[in-house]
């Protein structure tokens, strides 16, 4: 065989283009974007269903994280453990998801950007949130495929029973694509879905009656009601977040500015370090204290100002150079029907309504399918139950149960199915 013949001379250009077009298919459809149907990452719904599957549920005990990363990296996830256990402590994060989806014993980080315990220290659960995600996934209501080595089926989509994709939102880089979709009040995503699908035809205004905005986990002030809207048009807008906070009076005669909620993944360590470097800088004048009081009962912040300190003007600045306030920017960017798209809120709820109506057509004929074949079993025993003499006497004179199968089969026009069941009968 000729050597030469068998070297291809491509071009880099080609041999480029080629391999980074499969990855970033790769990097967007399997990895970074959620699924606009039940709003999971393929790790994430990995995880959930490996837990389930476990039986690791929220109504029986905390079990090692490290044996379900473990488990869902030998199963379903074939990277390294260190992303599956960043994923599953993401999940247990109630500062990050608006209704947490995994329950942590032990140090899970903070708001400070502490870093959680190792796996081999924590112990995890499904929420009971988690389990209305999977309910009804054994009723073959969504599709499987085979997993990375072809040894277990794993799902493409969960059940989802609620919008899950709104309520705990989604951030996210790819290739070429970047999500940011905000969280929002549990209530109001599902009382906004019930009210879809009774008025198809419903405007974005009335939606909003509904859902009025994002619901962060942290709290904090939304301001800018038009660029809400705007981006639940178009996917995309720029809001304004700021922290709730509160001038108090002290004795002696100063004041004290007092942060209770502060903007949706703002780091409170770097933020509290940043508002004491500008009372050491001096930047602004009248700043005598920055503390951090927050504790188990919840966050607190303490900006203790010099006596005759102006203290609107003080907290504006702060608003103005620091995490105080911050832009939130809208990018909805889901995965539906395999591509990415840009979605507004309206597409949203449409999609997950969609993928609802699947599951529960799919639950239905499932039921249906196995109750029709009980009943026909339950025809075979009543038939079998009336002429109980003959059938008793055709079993004894058969040779081994293979044959009492076929005989009652011929003998009384029995079904297969029926025949089984009536010579696994115990006729004691």
């Amino acid at each position: 065989m000729d050597t030469k013949s068998s070297i291809q001379e491509l071009t880099l250009e080609e041999v480029m283009g080629d391999r980074f077009g499969r990855y970033s298919k790769y990097i967007i459809q399997e990895r970074a974007l959620p699924d606009i149907r039940d709003g999971l990452k393929p790790v994430q719904r990995r995880i959930l269903f490996a837990m389930n599957k476990d039986g690791n549920t929220y109504d029986k005990g905390f079990r090692k994280s490290a044996k379900s990363v473990g488990n869902i990296m030998g199963n379903y996830h074939p990277h390294g453990d260190s992303s599956i256990y960043d994923a599953m402590v993401r999940m247990s994060q109630d500062w990050k998801l608006r209704q947490v989806l995994i329950e942590m014993h032990g140090n899970n980080g903070s708001m400070d950007g502490d870093p959680p315990a190792a796996m081999r220290y924590t112990e995890a659960r499904l929420s009971q949130l988690s389990g209305e995600m999977l309910n009804d996934i054994e009723k073959e209501t969504v599709d499987f495929v085979w997993n990375f080595d072809d040894t277990e089926k794993e799902p493409t989509v969960l059940p989802a029973a609620y919008p899950n994709l709104l309520v705990n939102g989604s951030t996210g880089i790819s290739a070429g694509y970047a999500t940011e979709i905000p969280t929002h009040n549990l209530s109001e995503v599902i009382d906004g879905a019930i009210y879809l699908i009774d008025h198809p035809n419903v405007s974005l205004d009335k939606i909003m009656d509904y859902i009025p905005g994002p619901d962060f986990p942290t709290g904090g002030i939304l301001q800018g009601k038009a660029e809400i809207k705007r981006a639940y048009e178009t996917g995309k807008g720029k809001v304004i977040l700021r922290s709730k906070t509160s001038i108090e009076p002290l004795k002696g005669g100063k004041q004290q500015i007092v942060i209770h909620e502060i903007p949706y993944e703002v780091n409170k360590a770097v933020l509290v370090k940043k508002m004491d470097e500008i009372r050491l800088n001096k930047k602004i004048d009248g700043i005598a204290e920055v503390r951090d009081e927050s504790d188990r009962t919840g966050l607190q912040v303490v900006v203790e100002l010099k006596k005759d300190a102006n203290a609107e003007g003080i907290l504006n600045y702060l608003f103005k150079n620091t995490d105080l306030q911050i832009n939130y920017n809208f990018n909805m960017v889901a995965i539906d029907n395999m591509t990415p798209q840009q979605v507004g809120l309206k597409h949203i709820l449409e999609s997950y309504v969609e993928h609802r109506k699947s599951v529960i057509t799919k639950r239905s004929q499932y039921e249906l399918t196995k109750a029709l074949k009980r009943q026909h079993i339950v025809e075979g025993l009543i038939k079998a139950l009336s002429i109980l003499d003959e059938v008793i006497a055709t079993i004894r004179g058969s040779k081994d149960k293979k044959d009492a199968k076929s005989n009652l089969v011929e003998r009384f026009d029995f079904s297969e199915e029926q025949a089984e069941a009536i010579v696994t009968l115990q006729l004691y």
